[in-house]
């Protein structure tokens, strides 16, 4: 996997020149899904690589085009070229992302190579946001990046790029001052960049340690952590799960989420109606989902009970968020945190900011 931190570093082109690189070793290597955008350097480097045709579909009245998985799976080629991994697809194709793509090609014993902006992955949503100001839509499962047996990181100076930019060979001539201005500023560019590189290094020290691991006799070389996380049903809840999985993902860490329940005006618990989303985040970003048992259960109970939940799993770290700016010490939303952590004393607790709200 090729990783950038921003359009236009030469992922595309790099990912073009290995697989004609191995095409000259003997390997059947075709492209299944290549976007130049209009780069002329980047189109010279296809070659004599056999470029797969697109599946066309029809979308509320426009042509699209997407990779065509089914022909792949069926040509059966040694190694496959995708880019822009983070992309998703037409409503109606084969998957909903064409990262699922891949991992329909990967489970065919097809060997891939793909490229992906670090923008794009899921667990650095907020980083990016509040670097660039840019809410990025299309993202992929941070897990998707641990399956690779390599990632590399493809690096240029923000100097350099913004040159290639000037240059029009990132964008079209008519937004590249609009470029210039915002996404590729100097200061955002450097921030995406560092973020690149903190992951690529966190990889790299995953991979180191695994391998530490795998080869020593010793037994466990450190406390194993175990991450609980809660969240209420706020938007803000994405958020405080993204950095339990950060968290967990540093420390290669088991990590679980909660959410907190409901409270009827009986004081009775119940499980919030809005949970799905924030489960469904959970699994994809590799954690487990973990509601509590709430049979007869009153609101008094709750701290005890999420304290409880957490020894269960054999938590050393507890994450919430900080409670609502506007309560006051004697609010129910202080009361609760100061039980909660009352009875939280023999695991580290992290209180997440709002975020300046």
């Amino acid at each position: 996997m090729y990783i950038g931190a921003a359009p236009g570093v030469g992922k595309t082109y790099t990912m073009l020149r290995e697989g004609g690189d191995l095409r000259r070793k003997g390997l059947d290597v075709i492209v299944g899904l290549l976007e130049t955008h209009g780069r002329a350097e980047t189109q010279s480097q296809v070659g004599e690589l056999e470029v797969m045709p697109r599946k066309t579909k029809q979308y509320r009245g426009t042509r699209l085009e997407e990779m065509d998985t089914d022909e792949i799976l069926r040509r059966k080629p040694d190694v496959v070229l995708v880019d822009e991994l983070a992309h998703t697809n037409v409503p109606g194709s084969r998957n909903k992302k064409r990262y699922e793509d891949v991992l329909d090609i990967l489970s065919a014993g097809i060997s891939v190579i793909t490229t992906v902006n670090v923008q794009h992955l899921e667990s650095l949503n907020d980083a990016v946001l509040q670097v660039t100001g840019v809410r990025v839509r299309e993202t992929v499962p941070d897990r998707i990046l641990q399956l690779a047996d390599e990632v590399q990181l493809i690096d240029v100076t923000p100097e350099t790029l913004q040159q290639r930019m000037r240059e029009g060979k990132i964008y079209a001539s008519e937004n590249i001052q609009q470029a210039l201005g915002s996404f590729f500023k100097t200061g955002n560019l450097i921030a995406l960049r560092e973020l690149a590189l903190r992951e690529i290094a966190d990889d790299v020290d995953e991979r180191l340690e695994s391998l530490e691991r795998s080869a020593s006799l010793r037994g466990p070389w450190r406390r194993e952590e175990v991450i609980y996380v809660l969240v209420g049903s706020g938007p803000e809840s994405e958020r405080i799960i993204r950095r339990g999985f950060r968290i967990a993902y540093r420390l290669k860490a088991a990590w679980y989420v909660t959410p907190l329940p409901d409270r009827s005006e009986d004081g009775k618990l119940s499980m919030p109606a809005r949970r799905d989303p924030f489960q469904a985040m959970t699994e994809r970003l590799g954690g487990i989902f973990r509601p509590l048992e709430l049979q007869g259960k009153q609101a008094y109970d709750l701290p005890a009970l999420l304290i409880a939940a957490a020894d269960e799993v054999k938590a050393t770290q507890l994450i919430i968020a900080q409670p609502p700016g506007n309560g006051f010490p004697g609010s129910s939303q202080m009361r609760f945190a100061k039980q909660l952590l009352r009875r939280a004393r023999h695991m580290d607790v992290l209180v997440i900011s709002d975020g300046g709200r």
